[in-house]
């Protein structure tokens, strides 16, 4: 049963994040998402089932310190944007900014509204380190993560486009941080004060 609600949560934050990607995109003058079916919270949209079935479960059976995974990539033309430049950055941070307004909400509920029965202060603040986590993760600078996105929008564009050389990459890289324990050595300390902080509200 842990299993199933530590699963179901995941799905409702990766949700989250990427119809922000979609919805900001679309904000910003690119309907492309919206053409696609991807401004929905339907989570059928969104499944990739790698990324965000099978990967997640086999985390979980291991007991990976950290759960994450991806739903299919919203489609975005970058092109279509008022200022391709500058709104790259704000759909990058749109996914991350979601899951952390989400683990604020959390927060707030669990200290002021949600009843104070064990099941469901485990739940809330298992969906707050998961929204926290995910926003954490999304956030390094590698690609195809959201982290990059805000890179390139920093970047000059001779910059920017040797950078972008190194996306298929990505995953290995980020495959090879793991398991040497790099990430975890950065990604949780930064997550545990997001989250510490969250609390003290």
């Amino acid at each position: 049963m842990n299993l199933f609600y530590s699963l179901a949560l995941f799905f409702v934050a990766i949700i989250l994040h990427e119809f922000a990607h979609a919805w900001t995109a679309n904000r910003l003058g690119d309907q492309t998402a919206q053409r696609s079916g991807r401004l929905t919270l339907n989570p059928l949209a969104h499944i990739d089932p790698f990324g965000t079935l099978l990967l997640p479960l086999m985390l979980l059976a291991m007991n990976a310190p950290v759960l994450f995974g991806w739903a299919k990539p919203v489609p975005v033309n970058f092109s279509n944007l008022h200022n391709p430049k500058k709104d790259i950055i704000w759909v990058g941070l749109a996914g991350p900014l979601a899951n952390l307004a989400a683990a604020a909400v959390t927060a707030l509920l669990l200290q002021h509204v949600l009843p104070p029965q064990k099941e469901i202060p485990v739940l809330a603040l298992n969906f707050m380190t998961i929204n926290v986590v995910l926003a954490v993760f999304n956030l390094f600078p590698i690609p195809p993560l959201d982290g990059s996105r805000v890179v390139v929008g920093l970047l000059p564009n001779r910059w920017a486009l040797a950078y972008l050389r190194f996306e298929p990459y990505g995953f290995l890289l980020l495959f090879a941080l793991l398991y040497g324990g790099l990430l975890d050595r950065i990604l949780w300390p930064i997550a545990f004060f997001i989250l510490r902080f969250l609390l003290s509200l």
